[in-house]
């Protein structure tokens, strides 16, 4: 019998092309020399895409006449004009609690790191200064202070529980109250950044959370307060986030996400006070392979006619 055909365009687990092409004929978007030819190749039978990134996908849907399933191996589908592939009659799955354990567990792991400053404690030891100043700066605790969590969501709160654990007082802001939680609720950001030690960014992306972090509630969080963003690098205004770095007017900052990926390092060239990881909050074995395993689910469902997996759902913190 023929494989179904689908277009590969890009994923965060090596392993995913091989076992795709055992099942199906895979138009390989990522690796050709020649995008435009591959396209009009794949067009006359192609109906998924499988890809971690949702930004190629829009001028893909147009290219594609035939494409029925977009398979997403990411938790964010911001990217993705939904409502055009509604239209088209294109649905869209995703990974959307994969990714929950891992990207908490690195939000916490910023926490810790932000206000101990241990990448520039690290620094400190490997380059002899501690050898030879002896003395080490003091840093800020942890454990019983409070965050406020941007955000309840899934990924949220996991973030909330692990603070539990460290008996911190946690409270949250969204677009509105979470019935049956116990965190406190905040309909104002700006307020609840005045009112805690740490700002935990794990919202989703797009257009109602764009720039929600901006100068002004930088500024209510303060000298002493310190913000980390593992939801997207478009939530927090950069530029303002480096001018308060800049002028002490935030403590720190943990950041994995940006507004451009891969990060140019220049605009943080200096500051000690913040913890920069490449947007790796998934990045561990464990966790790709499960999203990845996730979107061959997907793909197996749909070419079978049964139900999918994960169809998009929307998850608003």
């Amino acid at each position: 019998m023929e494989k179904p055909s689908i277009l590969f365009v890009n994923t965060n687990y090596a392993p995913a092309l091989a076992t795709l092409e055992a099942y199906y004929t895979v138009f390989n978007y990522r690796d050709t020399s020649d995008r435009d030819a591959l396209l009009k190749q794949a067009a006359p039978t192609v109906q998924a895409i499988f890809t971690n990134e949702g930004s190629w996908v829009p001028s893909l849907m147009e290219a594609l006449p035939l494409l029925k399933l977009i398979v997403l191996v990411s938790n964010g589908y911001e990217s993705i004009d939904v409502a055009r592939a509604q239209q088209r009659g294109i649905r869209i799955t995703n990974t959307p609690d994969e990714t929950t354990g891992e990207v908490a567990d690195l939000a916490f792991a910023l926490m810790l790191a932000a206000a101990r400053r241990m990448t520039w404690a690290e620094r400190y030891v490997r380059s002899g200064e501690w050898k030879r100043a002896g003395r080490v700066p003091l840093t800020r605790r942890v454990h019983g202070k409070k965050v406020g969590i941007v955000g309840l969501g899934s990924i949220g709160r996991a973030v909330a529980r692990r603070a539990e654990g460290f008996d911190m007082d946690v409270c949250y802001h969204g677009p509105s109250r979470k019935d049956g939680v116990s965190p406190r609720y905040y309909a104002d950001l700006e307020q609840m950044a005045a009112d805690v030690d740490f700002l935990a960014v794990t919202c989703i992306g797009g257009p109602t959370t764009h720039g929600i972090v901006d100068a002004k509630v930088l500024s209510a969080l303060g000298s002493e307060g310190i913000v980390v963003n593992i939801a997207r690098g478009s939530c927090i205004v950069e530029a303002d986030l480096i001018a308060a770095l800049r002028a002490g007017t935030l403590g720190g900052a943990g950041i994995d996400v940006y507004a451009q990926e891969p990060a140019d390092p220049a605009p943080f060239e200096g500051l000690d006070n913040i913890v920069l990881t490449p947007h790796y909050g998934s990045g561990t074995e464990d966790t790709r392979r499960a999203m990845n395993e996730t979107g061959f689910r997907n793909l197996e469902a749909f070419f079978a006619g049964r139900p999918l997996v994960t169809p998009i759902r929307e998850t608003p913190g």
